[in-house]
């Protein structure tokens, strides 16, 4: 059966009970530098996601050897008015051997409560706004003191610096011993069809059990999905040929396709996009207003599985 899409607005959604409400598409732009995009070019891009109905934009401390932010301030500098328009995501906790930071002498992770609040202060001076919407933890910590973590949040909130705190890559034993010093309204996680480990770990139940929507990363597997076929595993040619007779069924393309598939979880995900393409990004939007059957899901499962459900 052939579908006729009009243009579609990435829908808007509440994170959690308590938690801010964000466009169910985010902006990745951990890839912004690699972009080569003057100022004002980036100032196009973010109006042109604003356009598709994306208000949300993913950042983090670390991202382009610490400069990502930087370009993103330099963006909202020539464009003030798109502050108040967007919503805005960090994340912190890792620190990376750089030139940009040379007193670093080993790569390793700091959730200390000084270390927390500086980078957050740090993003704001470099994306040139005075608040954060969402500030996460990028990497669980094995030396993760949860209740400092927990006094750098309700300083960052008390202060008006942050608004609200998630996490990103945490266990759901990491995440509820967080979450039982202070509230936490997502959990960033991997989810693909290359990568369908949240569906059995107890991450995606955990995030319908508590009501918060995960946002997803590497959506299309880290772009492996769009490879040519000779250069795909077994597992993304099995995916891949399922991909493009279901976007023949729907008349899409095979990566709304892809994307539909995570949309259609009932935990409500937010799915990041990482290109620099608005025609890739419009895709993403696309994604939201297509429907899978049960059966059509379930034979992408399959394909990855390289199984049928038992």
């Amino acid at each position: 059966m052939t579908t006729t899409h009009t243009k579609t607005i990435s829908p808007r959604q509440q994170v959690a009970p308590a938690g801010p409400e964000f466009s169910r598409i985010v902006l990745g732009l951990w890839r912004l530098g690699d972009w080569k995009m003057t100022p004002q070019q980036r100032v196009s891009f973010l109006e042109q996601a604003l356009a598709l109905g994306i208000t949300t934009v993913d950042q983090a401390d670390i991202y382009g050897n610490y400069l990502s932010e930087t370009l993103l301030g330099e963006a909202l500098a020539l464009a003030p008015h798109l502050r108040r328009q967007l919503q805005f995501v960090s994340k912190c906790g890792i620190k990376l051997v750089s030139d940009q930071r040379p007193s670093h002498g080993i790569q390793h992770y700091d959730t200390s409560t000084a270390h927390i609040i500086a980078s957050a202060e740090q993003s704001l001076r470099a994306m040139q706004i005075e608040q954060l919407d969402l500030l996460l933890i990028h990497r669980p910590d094995p030396l993760m003191h949860a209740d400092d973590m927990a006094e750098a949040f309700r300083q960052l909130q008390a202060s008006g610096k942050v608004k609200h705190f998630g996490v990103s890559n945490f266990t759901t034993a990491q995440f509820d011993l967080l979450n039982s010093r202070f509230p936490l309204v997502t959990n960033q996680i991997e989810l693909s069809l290359l990568h369908m480990q949240p569906l059995l770990d107890g991450s995606l139940d955990q995030c319908q059990r508590l009501r918060i929507a995960p946002m997803i990363w590497s959506a299309l597997g880290g772009g492996q999905l769009m490879l040519p076929a000779n250069e795909q595993t077994e597992q993304g040619q099995r995916v891949s040929l399922a991909l493009q007779r279901i976007a023949g069924e729907l008349d899409v393309s095979p990566s709304v396709v892809a994307l539909a598939w995570i949309l259609k979880h009932p935990a409500s995900p937010m799915v990041l996009t990482g290109s620099g393409r608005i025609a890739a990004v419009a895709e993403a939007v696309q994604a939201t207003g297509v429907q899978l059957s049960r059966e059509q899901w379930f034979a992408l499962w399959s394909a990855s599985a390289g199984k049928n459900v038992d």
